[in-house]
């Protein structure tokens, strides 16, 4: 069981409980929050409320998450592209299309069942359902992951993330074509009020910092490097939309008529990270998919 509390500020005041919740509780639906407020898991200074609730300054809000549900995840022999290994971290290249952790309606055909089934040692600080995962990319989204074998590695590669040494570049495929060789996107980023699935740049989100160099420009479209500073959810594809350049083939971020069968033309090139126990940094870079060289070639 785990619980959190916030304390509300003048700039947080009258906004609803369950959309303050949603932004603020990783991995947390605007559906799941108000199912914690119907639970009675969610207080405003020691009282129950409703998903309705207007927040004033100075409220002290408890969440109590409950314990997950236990749930038997399954050893899965799904071939991994591996880059890299010991007894402490394993680097694999993920395809697109793969989901990272299982979730629900989801318990099968992920990363975790695979590493699970590759490694049999998966750190366990973060539960069965994140064996081993300190950060994930998204399901259409292709590349380099680190996961941790030992909780060891595991504290220490979630540190790094957290002070945001870890290097992380991407390269993407965007609509439009940008004429100035570097950006620099500092918006901050929370859930979109208009579709719940997606996230947006909006007041009061989380602090999100993208940089861009452009590496090629064709007609309509512009081949970009990006490094990421922090990590939020759906950073790139949310900042890309943000400056009205989406990533192409993005099916919840891009114009409604979808290019190619892979989702978005992302792919996660570059990581770089201290070795949990050695110190020595590592660099791994993974080549672009086939389908993401082939609508290159195309372009050109």
């Amino acid at each position: 069981m785990d619980v959190k509390y916030f304390n509300i500020s003048n700039e947080e005041n009258e906004q609803r409980i369950d959309k303050f919740l949603a932004d603020n509780l990783e991995d947390f639906s605007r559906t799941q929050v108000q199912q914690l407020i119907k639970d009675q898991n969610v207080l405003v200074n020691d009282n129950p409320v409703k998903a309705n609730y207007l927040l004033e300054a100075e409220d002290i809000i408890k969440v109590t998450i409950p314990d997950p549900v236990t749930i038997d995840i399954k050893a899965e022999n799904i071939p991994l592209d591996i880059y890299y290994e010991d007894e402490d971290v394993i680097v694999v290249n993920k395809p697109s299309g793969m989901v990272v952790h299982p979730a629900i309606g989801n318990y099968s055909g992920t990363l975790v069942n695979a590493l699970m089934y590759h490694c049999k040692d998966l750190s366990g600080i973060n539960g069965e359902l994140k064996a081993g995962i300190v950060h994930r990319i998204d399901k259409d989204t292709s590349g380099l992951l680190v996961s941790c074998k030992s909780d060891l590695a595991q504290k220490s590669l979630s540190l790094q993330f957290y002070n945001k040494t870890v290097t992380r570049i991407y390269y993407a495929i965007v609509y439009g074509v940008i004429n100035h060789n570097l950006g620099r996107i500092d918006a901050p980023i929370g859930r979109d009020p208009d579709n719940r699935q997606r996230m947006a740049v909006v007041d009061g989100g989380k602090r999100a910092v993208t940089n861009f160099k452009v590496l090629q420009r064709f007609k309509e479209f512009t081949l970009l490097e990006l490094k990421l500073e922090t990590g939020r959810t759906h950073q790139i594809r949310a900042h890309m939309r943000y400056i009205d350049h989406p990533v192409v083939g993005d099916p919840l971020y891009g114009p409604k008529k979808v290019i190619g069968d892979h989702g978005q033309f992302l792919h996660a090139k570059t990581l770089g990270f201290q070795h949990p126990k050695t110190g020595e940094f590592l660099e791994f870079d993974s080549p672009l998919p086939d389908y993401f060289v082939e609508f290159l070639n195309t372009l050109e």
